[in-house]
């Protein structure tokens, strides 16, 4: 399929012509990409839908069928809106990927039959169509490593960026080293392969290996505008931290007032507490627990008359 696909020509789908409801589900990519040769078909757009998945999926293929159905339709809307004659009106093919990058195996067809009770009698009238499926960490890594292109090197590190500090750090040096083979011609594809790696070491590792690795990868970069976009993301995941740590915080704050409020109300109603009851309060974590047992101790005569589990 790729020899036939014109892939310097290729663009990034306009999201705009995909209605709201697929907007709104879809984590995916779609380009257009020309078909090339010398057949009546050279003008004809290939679409490409990437779905990136990170989990089973076993409605997979109802999901493609509906994506595909969206842009048929926002084909034909357009032909309709330029007046083409109705006879003219053709629309163009869209080739399914499916782009997986988890762990557990995947072992659902991506069709619809998989997930239909069909009668044999009737296997003849549900829709068909072919899903290319690349399971990344099904894939040998030797396999990747010898593409002749950096989405194979990438691959590589995605497939071990959950692994041990070692290991992600040889994999790395491996894969900067041919990076950096890379002709100047191809400066944008290496500038685009270090943002990736920069940022699956910045989202995926933990924080004490995220300076030495981003070290590593920096010194290979030979464009200061990556750089800086990649410091920005860095900077932006570090404010994110900060939010989250005063969110929580906030919420602990939250969570232990409750308890002494809890306390507070069961002595004023009961008397004196257990420790053994004070302990059980110091261990309770759910705010909608607590919020729970407020209620019952604003009418609980003794302790007895409170659901504790």
């Amino acid at each position: 399929i790729a020899e036939h696909l014109d892939f310097s020509q290729a663009k990034i789908g306009n999201r705009s012509y995909v209605d709201e409801t697929l907007r709104d589900l879809v984590s995916d990519m779609v380009f257009t990409v020309p078909f090339k040769g010398d057949t009546e078909a050279e003008n004809l757009t290939i679409y490409i839908l990437i779905e990136h998945q990170s989990t089973v999926d076993r409605m997979m293929g109802f999901r493609f069928l509906s994506y595909m159905y969206q842009i048929w339709r926002s084909q034909l809307d357009a032909l309709e809106n330029a007046k083409v004659p109705a006879s003219q009106r053709n629309l163009r093919p869209i080739l399914p990927i499916v782009f997986y990058i988890g762990t557990r195996s995947w072992n659902t067809p991506v069709s619809l039959d998989a997930v239909m009770d069909v009668p044999e009698l009737f296997v003849p009238f549900v829709p068909k169509f072919e899903t290319l499926f690349l399971g990344v960490n099904d894939t040998d890594t030797v396999e990747f490593l010898q593409q002749n292109h950096p989405f194979g090197w990438l691959m590589t590190v995605l497939q071990k960026v959950q692994d041990d500090e070692t290991s992600i750090d040889e994999i790395l040096t491996e894969v900067l080293r041919r990076l950096d083979t890379l002709s100047d011609e191809e400066a944008a594809l290496h500038g685009h392969a270090i943002v990736y790696l920069s940022y699956l070491i910045i989202y995926k590792r933990p924080e004490q290996e995220r300076e030495h690795l981003l070290g590593q990868i920096l010194t290979h970069n030979k464009n200061t505008e990556v750089e800086r976009h990649i410091m920005t993301g860095a900077e932006a995941l570090i404010q994110q931290g900060k939010k989250q740590g005063l969110e929580q915080g906030l919420q602990q704050g939250e969570i232990q007032t409750k308890r002494q409020v809890l306390l507070n109300l069961l002595t004023i109603r009961i008397g004196d507490i257990p420790d053994t009851v004070a302990n059980k309060v110091a261990r309770i974590r759910s705010r909608a627990r607590l919020d729970s047992l407020l209620e019952q101790a604003a009418t609980a005569d003794k302790l007895d008359d409170i659901k504790w589990d």
